[in-house]
Formats: structure tokens, sequence, C-alpha cells
């Protein structure tokens, strides 16, 4: 198969949509990261998703929707909360848990009895879903395990061969898959996975717990309501670490790991030794959500064979930015001041 690429314009829109209602798939861009859509409706298309992932099968898919019309098709119920954090973050990078209705099919949602839906922030994909006139499943448009696409080079480099239509929207703006959540009583809401809706945004209108399973591993066994909790995730061929530690115990510690395929992603304010090779990461949330998986990739891409992260702050989106560095590096953290064999 020749894949296309094409830039995001309103020319495309009916060539993108008759892709989609005839049962096959395309790359889409969107506000978090590139998505693989298909027709959530459409068993074999979203089969075709999984099968150009290499997905496992009980890992949902979120279903994106153009209008809240469309919420109400897909769920059940619709709880007087979830209207509310609708009304101040969608369209935007927050994802809701629902109990769906039967004609949702168990494949597009993991096996589950729930379907978890979003309206995302990208003007293409919403006039592209609201021209097919039904929801799009869209997990992130890479090759499963891999670190998530945000431009669409990433997605050609994954997805060149296997479908026909990559749609070129620019750089996403956040860089990491939006937040999930499912709720818990009337004003209370649990969070599965962090994103851009960071859980202080959520206080303000309910009582928001985070997940055990966001900063902790998942048993293999477990049934997850939430893609990004079970499965290894967002990682290079490169081995990661988590480097903790300041910019002094840090520049020491790199002293000793100063070899050959070694890259880092930092702050900035440390000293970097002559053979460890240094991406873009940034001194705020918002400039390492958006940079980390495109370093990740380019990190592999110059060759490295082990790339040092430094942690993040974790308050805000900085918990998001955690939560994908602790998945791609096997949730291997070295205190920087205890060498090398400091690993947790």
């Amino acid at each position: 198969m020749k894949t296309k690429l094409v830039k995001a314009s309103d020319s495309v829109l009916d060539e993108a949509a008759e892709i989609l209602k005839n049962g096959s798939i395309a790359a889409i861009p969107t506000e978090t990261v590139y998505g693989l859509a298909a027709n959530a409706y459409d068993v074999e298309a979203v089969r075709s998703v999984f099968r150009a992932k290499g997905r496992p099968q009980d890992n949902p898919l979120i279903l994106h929707i153009s209008s809240t019309d469309m919420l109400y098709d897909i769920a059940e119920s619709v709880q007087p909360l979830a209207l509310k954090l609708a009304e101040n973050f969608w369209p935007g990078p927050l994802t809701m848990i629902f109990p769906r209705k039967p004609h949702v099919p168990a494949e597009t949602c993991g096996g589950l009895d729930t379907a978890a839906v979003r309206m995302p922030n990208n003007a293409f994909t919403l006039k592209l879903i609201e021209r097919c006139g039904f929801p799009i499943a869209a997990p992130s448009a890479n090759t499963s395990g891999l670190p998530s696409p945000t431009g669409a080079a990433h997605v050609m480099a994954d997805m060149d061969g296997k479908i026909p239509l990559v749609i070129d929207g620019g750089e996403c703006r956040f860089g990491v898959e939006s937040t999930v959540i499912c709720f818990e009583g009337e004003d209370a809401v649990r969070i599965l996975r962090p994103g851009a809706v960071t859980p202080e945004m959520l206080r303000e209108y309910a009582h928001v717990a985070v997940d055990s399973g966001v900063l902790e591993k998942t048993d293999p066994s477990a049934k997850v309501l939430s893609p990004g909790m079970k499965y290894k995730h967002y990682s290079p061929a490169a081995e990661v670490y988590i480097l903790k530690g300041d910019a002094d115990t840090v520049s020491r510690f790199l002293k000793t790991e100063n070899r050959n395929g070694t890259g880092f992603l930092g702050f900035g304010d440390e000293e970097i030794p002559g053979n460890v090779t240094v991406f873009p990461y940034g001194r705020t949330a918002e400039e390492q959500a958006e940079n980390l998986f495109a370093s990740l990739r380019a990190a592999d891409a110059a060759g490295c064979t082990q790339v040092y992260v430094r942690m993040p702050d974790t308050a805000g989106l900085g918990l998001a930015v955690y939560n994908r560095l602790l998945r791609a590096a096997a949730f291997r953290v070295i205190e920087a001041d205890g060498g090398s064999d400091a690993v947790r």
C-alpha cells in the first residue's frame, strides 16, 4: 500500500471522509498527538487500527466526537458533572468514560461495557467528524509501544505503507495524550491517565483522586478502563532512565556515564560531558510535554543506546510528563547522587 501525505485543508475533507466511510483508516491531527482514525461503529475498520499499530485487543480506544449529540448516541447515561466538565474543557484534551450503549462495538472499547469519549480541539478534525456523521475511534498513530507522534513525519516513520492517508496538521500543541477520567458518584472523578487538563484544573469542579496506576505498574492481568495504563508505552529502542536530582548531582552523574551512545534530556542548567548528546526537553512542564516524544524519537535516530531524562516537577502538567516517562523507562528511576546502582 502506498501512503499519501497531504496537508490538512478543507479540500481534503471529502477525501478523508470517504476513506473512513468506506471502512478504511487514516492518520489525523489533534491538539494532543496524531490519531489513527476509523469509524468507531465499524468493527472491521477498528480491527484494521489494531493491526496497523500492533495494539493489544484489550487496550480500549477513545471515541472522538464533534458535538454533544454524538455523546448521547454513545453513552447510556450522562451525569450533570460530565456536562459541566464538557462545558468547560471541550473541545480539548479531556476524555471521559461512560457506560456504553449496546450498539457501540465491544471491539472499539477493549471488550469493556464503557466507552471513553472526547471532543478534540482541532478545527480540521472536528470538521472531519462532522462530515463523517459518526464518532471516530483514534488511538495514537504510532506503532504500539513507541513514542507517540506529535508531527506527521513521526506518523510516516511508523505507518508508511500500512495506511492510505496521513493528514499533516503541523506540530501538536500539547504533545501528550488527553487526560482520562472516570466518575465516582455525583461530584467526584478519578484520573486514570493525566494530561493537559490537570488535577488542579479539575478540582475547580469536582473532588479528584489520582489512580494508583498513574505512577505505579498495573497488574498485567487487570482490566483497565483507559489506554496508557497497562502496557509498555511511549518507549524508543534506546533504554530510558529517569534521573532524579538537582543540576549539580545530575551533572556529576553524567560525567560517570560519559560514553558514546548516551543521550540526555534536561532543563538546560546542567553541565554536559562531551560524549553525551543533548536533545530538547525544556524548563517548564509545557515545554517538556511538547518536546518529550519527539526527543525520544530523535535519540533513536541519532543511534543512542541509553537516554537519561531529568525528572520533571510532578505538579500540574508535569504529572502527565512523569507518567509518560515512567512507562517509557519501564519505571527505572535513578537517584543521581547515588550512582548508577541507585535504581528503584
